[in-house]
């Protein structure tokens, strides 16, 4: 069987798209170049914001997220894949845009973690993600429930993600982060939901270590497995 091409829509944001990339490589069984997928990757940082454009009126992020799939689509991608938890609110425009198939990275996350026998996880993500309800709507019916931090501990998430990952702050103080993660797992959480995709990345630069799930992660795995490759055990 021919293995199919994967389009990755990036730009939201650019580590996060290297980061994508790199476990769609990392988690390919391959034993040569000539076995892993084939890869288009369009960094489209034109893209705006997409809290800003759902939660203050900012700038619709639509027109830039359709070119980039319709450019990916024409030089020969076969499959979509979109690197933001956020952008997963505009999933119903950016698929009719394309005759591809357009992979879905929060419901890729919800099965993953009924496989796992999860029943309550801490969602940390953009406000953007949290207040538009888009991680509540897709694990609907699923048996997962979702904990959302409070006040002060949203905001530290915003925090490291915005001062911290997209703003290449290396050495951003990432305490009051932790203490929502804390927060959430005394409140029941088995797994944080990394449901931004800054934050797999955040883990890693500021050294957190708390029981979580990858979003990117399940998003590479299913892209590898879409593509006709097999996935790294």
């Amino acid at each position: 069987m021919s293995k199919k091409v994967i389009g990755i829509l990036g730009g939201m944001g650019p580590l996060a798209t290297a980061d994508l990339f790199q476990k769609i490589t990392l988690h390919t069984l391959a034993s040569c170049d000539q076995e892993h997928p084939r890869v288009c990757i369009d960094s489209n940082t034109a893209i705006a914001d997409r809290t800003a454009a759902l939660l203050h009126g900012g700038a619709d992020p639509r027109p830039e997220m359709i070119k980039s799939a319709k450019r990916l689509e024409s030089i020969g991608a076969d499959l979509l894949i979109m690197p933001c938890n956020t952008a997963h609110n505009f999933y119903d425009d950016v698929a009719a845009s394309v005759n591809i198939p357009v992979l879905h990275m929060i419901a890729l996350t919800r099965d993953a973690l009924k496989s796992k026998g999860v029943k309550c996880a801490g969602l940390l993500a953009t406000d953007g993600t949290v207040q538009t309800g888009i991680y509540q709507r897709t694990f609907s019916g699923s048996g997962i429930d979702l904990i959302v931090p409070d006040g002060d501990d949203q905001a530290a998430v915003m925090d490291i993600i915005y001062n911290g990952v997209k703003a290449g702050d290396m050495n951003h103080d990432a305490s009051a982060f932790r203490k929502t993660c804390e927060n959430l797992i005394e409140r029941g959480a088995e797994v944080l939901i990394l449901g931004c995709t800054e934050l797999p990345p955040a883990f890693d630069i500021y050294y957190l270590d708390y029981p979580n799930v990858d979003p990117t992660l399940e998003l590479a795995l299913g892209a590898i497995r879409a593509a006709g490759c097999t996935v790294k055990e």
